[in-house]
């Protein structure tokens, strides 16, 4: 305990490790980070710590796992986590690997080509399971080299740096990329309901095989840009029992899809959309007629859908890479938890 804070409500809050068994794990807090803190007790065979820590509204209170191997202290790796009072927290740390993640070579996906973003500490801790968020024109989400326009998204970046400010979970990224003589058609109806259904029925179970994710529609995105952003909202209203959330950055709506008259005449699900565009001319009219007619069959305004106007914002990758990071923290951050 701490006698010298009288008065204020002191609060036990419960920290829970999950990490493969092996070498013992204690804590370091703020509070002294020179101190041991033991768990309280060790289950799931070994994998799971679960500790207690005083934390009170009237300081910060940040923590660490730290693991021990004979004299050795090891940190995890990555920025400290801040502990909210009375909040329980699970946390995944690594201790290998480094703090960048890793993107994979081009791989297959069905018949689909993608690149695939694993978050810091996906080899080390093979516990953690991740939301998957799917982003179309794949190639522009990594390398500049690879980019339509020579500016790639950097969201592998981007990720890194919400994690590490306490904001959001880690997610892993399958960036899908187009076929260039096909796009057009996928990305509009009536051809992005067959790609619709082939990512939902090929696509995702293949990515669910191959990878560690977690499964559910609140656990599963899509996000595209222009004619992207068109596909993205298809495919999140035709299933949304499997992709509960899309991003839909200055989409070119109105264009060639029948996405006002569906929403006009069919049942809305509750998804989660975010809708962004620039002035003058970033697509800023027809994606506010689709916020609204989304609000008119009642999903809720900045719970359900967030729509952000950007200023003088181009219709441009670098527009994007700006600002991907708004969806990322509406679907994925602490700051949006839905009702």
């Amino acid at each position: 305990g701490h006698p010298e804070w009288v008065g204020i409500d002191v609060a036990m809050t419960e920290i829970r490790v999950r990490y493969p068994a092996g070498p013992p794990l204690t804590l370091r807090t703020s509070l002294d980070w020179n101190l041991d803190v033991p768990p309280t007790t060790v289950t799931r065979e070994g994998s799971e710590r679960v500790f207690h820590v005083d934390a009170d509204a009237s300081e910060p209170v940040y923590f660490k796992p730290v693991r021990r191997t004979g004299e050795s202290l090891d940190w995890a790796v990555g920025e400290d986590y801040l502990l909210a009072p009375g909040e329980p927290r699970t946390v995944y740390p690594h201790f290998d690997g480094g703090t960048r993640g890793r993107i994979t070579d081009h791989i297959t996906l069905g018949e689909r080509t993608a690149r695939v973003f694993l978050p810091p500490g996906y080899d080390d801790n093979v516990l953690k399971q991740y939301p998957v968020l799917f982003v179309l024109d794949g190639a522009n989400v990594f390398f500049p080299e690879e980019a339509f326009s020579g500016t790639d998204w950097a969201l592998d970046e981007t990720l890194i740096c919400l994690d590490a400010m306490n904001l959001v979970d880690k997610v892993l990224v399958v960036a899908l990329y187009s076929v260039p003589e096909r796009r057009s058609d996928e990305y509009t109806a009536p051809g992005y309901v067959a790609f619709g259904e082939e990512l939902v029925d090929v696509v995702l179970p293949e990515v669910r095989s191959r990878f560690r994710t977690l499964v559910g529609a609140e656990h599963t995105a899509i996000m595209g840009s222009s004619l992207g952003g068109v596909a993205a909202l298809h495919v999140a209203l035709r299933h949304a029992d499997t992709v509960g959330m899309a991003a839909c950055l200055s989409s070119t709506f109105g264009y060639r899809d029948d996405l006002l008259q569906r929403l006009g005449t069919q049942p809305v699900p509750r998804v989660r959309v975010y809708l962004d565009a620039g002035l003058p001319a970033d697509n800023h009219r027809p994606t506010r007629v689709i916020f609204d007619a989304l609000i008119a069959r009642g999903l809720r305004p900045g719970s359900d859908v967030l729509f952000l106007g950007f200023p003088g914002a181009l219709h441009h990758e670098r527009a994007w890479a700006q600002r991907v990071h708004l969806p990322i923290q509406f679907f994925f951050g602490r700051s949006f938890r839905r009702a």
